[in-house]
C-alpha cells in the first residue's frame, strides 16, 4: 500500500469528492484509510458508567483506491506514486510526475 499515515491526499470519488486531508490511520489488510475532516459520520451512543451518552462524530474509513496522493513538489496536484531503490538499497516512494522522493 503506497499511502502512509501523515500523507496529504485528495478524495477522487464519492460524496466527499474534491476534499483533501491528512491520513490519520491506514489499514493495509482491508486496504482502507481514515482522513481527518473527510467522511464524518454521526454515531448515537448510549450512556455507560465512564462515558456520557449522546451523538458523537467519528471518521469512517474510505477505500484506498478512492484517494490520490497530493505532491507538494508538483504544486499540490494529485499524482501516482512509485518506488525506486536508493543507493543504500532501501525502497523510497517517488512521484511519477516530477520524479522527486516523497
Amino acid at each position: 500500500m503506497k499511502i502512509k499515515k501523515g500523507d496529504n491526499v485528495l478524495v477522487i470519488t464519492g460524496k466527499n469528492r474534491g476534499k483533501t486531508g491528512k491520513v490519520v490511520t491506514v489499514d493495509p489488510a482491508k486496504s482502507t484509510v481514515k482522513i481527518a475532516g473527510v467522511n464524518i459520520m454521526k454515531r448515537h451512543l448510549k450512556a455507560r458508567r465512564n462515558q456520557p451518552g449522546g451523538i458523537t462524530e467519528i471518521i469512517s474509513p474510505l477505500p484506498a483506491s478512492k484517494v490520490m496522493f497530493v505532491c507538494s513538489h508538483c504544486g499540490n496536484k494529485p499524482v501516482r506514486l512509485g518506488y525506486k531503490l536508493s543507493a543504500t538499497n532501501t525502497k523510497e516512494r517517488i512521484c511519477k510526475v516530477c520524479k522527486s522522493t516523497v
